[in-house]
């Protein structure tokens, strides 16, 4: 998939002929991921594993929905859970230990259904939904427009003259279809590399 793309986009062949094939970052399935993926919205990667490693701490073991709600609303906030995130994970867990979102089967569905079913729960907007899909169930086609590394690095790689909206990165990413997730890592190596050196792990 990386070669066909560079076969038909230069400027995404100067980044795999420099940096090299972009890792190809997973997640784990389930409850454990979404829960990260919460954590990392609007904050550094650095204190979204901080806060994760707390918890595991705390729990004993990676996160799953029944111990999650054993913890109270100070336990949260002693990890270093803002009390929006805390209301967020404890829907997440709720909605996962009910079955009203059944992760277990995401991966029978579409891009879209999949995506639909996580935004029924608070907190889970397109960015987080996206990445899980991405990452989680190795969609090939997904194309995360509310990241803001990967809208740098199509402002920088593309050379336009100022970064594009959401709307506009929509447009653009038409280019890289049926491969727009396999594009986005091109991208996000860009960042990690030349936007943000010598900083580590994944864009936010």
């Amino acid at each position: 998939m990386t070669a066909a793309l560079c076969h038909h986009d230069p400027d995404l062949a100067k980044v795999v002929k420099e940096f090299g094939v972009p890792p190809l970052w997973k997640r784990p399935q389930g409850f454990r991921t979404l829960l990260y993926l919460i954590l990392e919205q609007q904050v550094s990667l650095a204190s979204a594993r901080a806060t994760y490693e707390r918890l595991v701490a705390k729990l004993g073991s990676d996160p799953e929905p029944e111990p999650f709600l054993c913890l109270s609303d100070d336990d949260l906030r002693g990890l270093g859970f803002s009390r929006q995130k805390s209301r967020y994970c404890q829907l997440l867990a709720e909605a996962v230990a009910d079955g009203s979102l059944p992760l277990g089967k995401l991966g029978r569905y579409d891009d879209e259904a999949a995506k639909a079913e996580m935004m029924k729960i608070t907190g889970i907007g397109h960015w987080t939904a996206d990445v899980y899909l991405m990452e989680a169930l190795g969609r090939p086609d997904v194309w995360p427009v509310g990241d803001l590394a990967l809208a740098v690095g199509v402002e920088k790689v593309k050379n336009l003259k100022a970064r594009p909206t959401a709307d506009e990165l929509q447009a653009l990413g038409e280019q890289w279809r049926p491969y727009r997730a396999v594009a986005a890592r091109i991208l996000w190596l860009y960042y990690l590399n030349v936007i943000r050196p010598p900083a580590g792990g994944k864009p936010t």
